[in-house]
């Protein structure tokens, strides 16, 4: 339990928490590991899970019609990714696909969800980290677009 506080302590939206906190989110993890080139999840499945990186990476990716697979990421230990889709119970926007093998802690959203209804001010903490996160991921996608239009002016 010691080394799955110690991971979860360094994702973005659980930095907040203190010991007993952690020790609660620790409680509602599960491990689960992937072969290489496993599906992890695929684009347009509902999202019932978020997942961090414990060993390996995982290649986020799109299928463009008439193109094939477009990567658009590969992530590395300590990363957080299928959380979107637990934050909004849409669907998922993406394929996640083992590369080279992929050990994960997974929380489902039913459990992330009674963890957030019966710790008030975890939640509190976590929802405000979740704030900042996607506030800084909007900004890095509007300074990307203002760089892209700058360049296709030219």
């Amino acid at each position: 339990m010691t080394d799955v506080v110690e991971l979860i302590r360094q994702v973005a939206i659980f930095k907040d928490l203190d010991e007993g906190e952690l020790a609660r989110v620790a409680e509602v993890c599960r491990t689960q590991e992937f072969v290489s080139g496993e599906y992890i999840f695929r684009e347009g499945e509902h999202g019932n899970r978020l997942y961090l990186i414990v060993e390996g990476d995982v290649r986020i990716s799109r299928n463009i019609p008439g193109s094939g697979e477009e990567a658009l990421a590969i992530l590395k230990p300590g990363a957080l990714f299928g959380e979107m889709a637990v934050f909004d119970r849409s669907e998922r926007s993406t394929d996640a696909i083992s590369n080279g093998g992929t050990k994960c802690l997974t929380i489902a959203r039913s459990d992330f969800e009674l963890l957030l209804d019966f710790n008030r001010e975890l939640a509190y903490k976590v929802l405000w980290s979740c704030v900042r996160l996607l506030s800084s991921r909007l900004r890095s996608t509007n300074d990307s677009l203002r760089s892209f239009l700058a360049m296709s002016m030219f």
